[in-house]
């Protein structure tokens, strides 16, 4: 039975709660209330927890539960508990407001999945997630074939949603933190070399053409050079440039126009308005897929042979050597191999991270080579 007494030697203003623990002991805690009521209120509460951990029956939502209970009771406010669903809507919102939206609209991408995930367990107090739930969650997503650098996005995207709950105090451990990222397979896109992107170039009809070479000499995704408009471009100044904001990121990205490039842009038919598309029969699309499978064809016509990284399950879509992309790695791995400095390689690419740079620098064999002659004989 719980019961409040004052301090017998009158060093406290506070009333002391006296319970029984969940072993057998007699405890006497302050409750840092002056109230006798809201005082008693207290010690009943942590009684009830102390007879529930003698049960079995205690568990940290369950604490909440009884801290919530008492709190409202003592101060007329409700401790403020969030289910896994509950949180994640909340955080989403919070990263709208602090970060771009295409980067919140990634957030709220990766929460959906994991409360597919979860089930009927997302519904459940986030305190309630552990370390298990992220690891079989990273482990089916490896399963259904995701590269483990995606993979370990997803968990660095959930770790920062867990974070965010653990600095207001929702949760007192963030159950990413104790998971390992997945080994990188090295499994990446390999690159175009010039005279491969020549033939892509000679093989392609319309705007694949130009497409090509925005995607060579500007190191653009296939999206953002289709949805390319005249706007970006400023063939005007003594410098030429090409000025956008990526779909992926929504960081602007600034990059010189190369002289071939710009012969090309000159040579296309005037635009009826500034707001018009570059590449107008490519450009607009919902689904990128579409144009991926078409650039696969233009390969197949330039005779570049391909071969399969890996096969994602979920989707049944496979992963190959080369695609649109491999011209972004090839864009940044000629630049390193010519000495330009990294800071601006990633600045002309877009990149935020050497980490992510790092992935699309593929360095010559020959650069190696001469760097080891440099060694002396002995």
């Amino acid at each position: 039975m719980a019961t409040v007494v004052r301090d017998s030697r009158n060093r406290s203003s506070f009333w002391y709660a006296c319970f029984t623990t969940a072993d057998g002991r007699r405890l006497k805690k302050s409750t840092k209330e002056t109230n006798q009521s809201k005082a008693k209120l207290i010690a009943e509460a942590l009684q009830r927890a102390e007879d529930m951990a003698a049960e079995r029956t205690l568990t940290e939502v369950r604490t909440r539960e009884l801290l919530s209970d008492v709190l409202q009771r003592v101060s007329g406010e409700r401790l403020r508990v969030f289910t896994v669903r509950q949180w994640f809507k909340h955080f989403a919102k919070q990263k709208r407001k602090s970060k771009s939206e295409k980067t919140a609209l990634r957030h709220e991408q990766m929460h959906k999945e994991f409360l597919a995930f979860l089930g009927s367990r997302a519904d459940l107090n986030i305190a309630a997630i552990t370390s298990k739930d992220i690891l079989d969650f990273r482990d089916v997503r490896e399963a259904k074939g995701l590269a483990p650098v995606t993979v370990n996005l997803y968990i660095t995207f959930l770790s920062a949603a867990f974070n965010g709950a653990q600095r207001q105090g929702h949760l007192s451990v963030n159950p990413c933190a104790g998971v390992e990222p997945l080994r990188d397979k090295a499994t990446h896109k390999k690159v175009f070399r010039p005279e491969q992107v020549s033939a892509l170039i000679s093989v392609a009809n319309g705007d694949w053409r130009g497409v090509i070479m925005a995607g060579f000499y500007s190191g653009m995704r296939l999206n953002d050079a289709c949805n390319l408009r005249w706007q970006d471009i400023d063939l005007i100044s003594p410098i030429k440039t090409i000025t956008y904001e990526p779909r992926k990121t929504g960081n602007q990205v600034t990059v010189v126009v190369h002289p071939v490039l710009e012969d090309y842009l000159l040579s296309l038919p005037a635009p009826d308005s500034d707001d018009a598309f570059v590449f107008p029969s490519l450009a607009q699309r919902k689904n990128v897929s579409p144009l991926s499978k078409a650039f696969r064809k233009i390969m197949l016509r330039a005779h570049i042979a391909q071969s399969m990284i890996r096969k994602r399950i979920e989707s049944g879509r496979s992963v190959y050597s080369h695609s649109f992309h491999s011209l972004r790695h090839s864009f940044s791995t000629i630049l390193a191999n010519n000495n330009v400095p990294e800071e601006v390689r990633m600045r002309l690419t877009g990149h935020t991270t050497r980490s992510v740079h790092q992935k699309y620098t593929h360095h010559d064999l020959e650069i190696f080579r001469a760097a080891i002659g440099m060694l002396p004989p002995v």
